[in-house]
């Protein structure tokens, strides 16, 4: 089903006083809580996303967008253990890590996904990551150790220039998500995640109607309006409403807010902070609601350099200024794309979604086990001749100065 609003979305709720059965807002975890590098490295993973998700929405005025904070700080922390200097530097400031050290990053990601993968047993969420690299790249060992201590990535060398390669890469991402995300590029740094729930107050499909959905632009679609009441999780304002819907044994939800008529849904989503969240979060009280919820399915996709840039990660995308020798010794390597996809559905039963970010590094320094290839661009004024080669006689000379005069 095509989708018309964004993923803040959410039709009527109808809030009132009753308190029976009140929401446990704050579930007991058996394991215990989450140790503080790891809370750490996830808050600033927050921060990060919506600082992401607010450049996004800058140029997305009028589109859905769907994003995976996750995914995307679990690729960059891998690359974090190949950058150096200043570009390190950049990548942690920018990720929220500053401050903390490499050794205790790689711990906190180690520790977020374990605990999370397996926090409920009613709940799949699966995070993998690999390491792709060209047969022939002298990759340090270091670099693929750490990785594969801490994040648990496959790695694997491939000759690049085979029409198979890109198969191969496309076979592990579409493994990694069930068959959601059909990735067609072949990238470097690969992090995939999967999840699927089931509501824990499932909607009943009889109670779901053919409804108007007024879109951001003002005209009205027609959407698949699900419908339940139940107590859960609700607050309201003169501002915005929202609701925590939760799914197995409550572990995790889907928050959703939605602003007044009136508010522009682009403006909203481009100016949220962590901060703005949390105090809506933490307002939330248990209510009864009559709680009208459209079905959706989304797929979004996006190249996101120019954001990260933004939000200072320019140096990792820059031929000259990059520093990521703790991948190689050889230099001359960058980032050359980040390329973020998703998919979501939401229906009766639950949601599916999943996610994976592709990190492309490329280099200047040619492979050794090929011929090198030099570049000259000729694009400012030059000399040139027309000459004999057994006698050296020169024919012509001449200088350009303005190829078009």
């Amino acid at each position: 089903m095509k989708k018309y609003g964004i993923i803040l979305l959410l039709l009527l709720v109808v809030f009132a006083s009753c308190r029976q059965n009140p929401v446990d807002l704050n579930p007991v975890n058996p394991r215990g809580p989450i140790n503080s590098d790891a809370k750490s490295v996830i808050n600033a993973g927050n921060s990060f996303g919506f600082k992401l998700f607010n450049c996004i929405n800058n140029t997305e005025t009028g589109k859905n967008v769907f994003i995976s904070p996750f995914s995307v700080s679990m690729a960059f922390g891998m690359l974090l253990n190949g950058a150096n200097g200043s570009t390190l530097d950049s990548l942690e400031k920018a990720l929220g890590d500053a401050g903390m050290s490499l050794n205790d990053i790689n711990n906190a990601y180690e520790s977020s996904s374990t605990y999370l993968t397996t926090l409920d047993a009613q709940v799949t969420f699966q995070n993998a990551n690999s390491i792709w690299y060209r047969e022939g790249f002298q990759v340090l060992p270091d670099f693929l150790n750490v990785n594969k201590s801490y994040f648990d990535a496959d790695v694997d060398s491939l000759d690049f220039a085979l029409p198979s390669a890109a198969q191969t890469i496309n076979t592990w991402v579409d493994t990694k998500t069930n068959g959601k995300i059909p990735a067609n590029v072949i990238m470097y740094l690969i992090n995939a995640i999967y999840f699927k729930a089931a509501w824990t107050y499932k909607y009943d499909s009889s109670n779901t109607k053919d409804a108007p959905f007024t879109c951001a632009d003002g005209s009205i679609a027609t959407c698949k309006l699900m419908s339940q009441e139940d107590t859960l999780a609700y607050y309201s304002d003169n501002s915005l409403q929202a609701i925590d819907i939760p799914y197995g044994d409550r572990s995790f939800s889907m928050t959703v807010v939605m602003p007044t008529v009136g508010t522009s849904i682009d403006q909203f989503a481009s100016t949220i902070t962590q901060e703005q969240w949390n105090a809506i979060v933490n307002k939330l009280d248990s209510a009864r609601v009559d709680l009208y919820m459209p079905k959706f399915e989304l797929k979004y996709s996006k190249s996101l350099v120019d954001e990260l840039k933004a939000l200072g990660m320019g140096i990792v995308f820059d031929p000259l200024r990059a520093d990521l020798t703790h991948i190689s010794r050889i230099g001359g390597l960058y980032v050359s794309d980040v390329l973020h996809k998703t998919y979501i559905d939401v229906n009766e039963d639950g949601t599916e979604a999943a996610a994976v970010t592709l990190i492309g590094i490329v280099t200047m320094v040619q492979n050794p086990n090929k011929p090198v290839v030099k570049i000259m661009r000729i694009d400012h004024p030059f000399i040139f001749a027309i000459r004999e080669h057994q006698t050296g006689t020169i024919l012509f000379i001449g200088k350009i100065v303005n190829p078009n005069f």
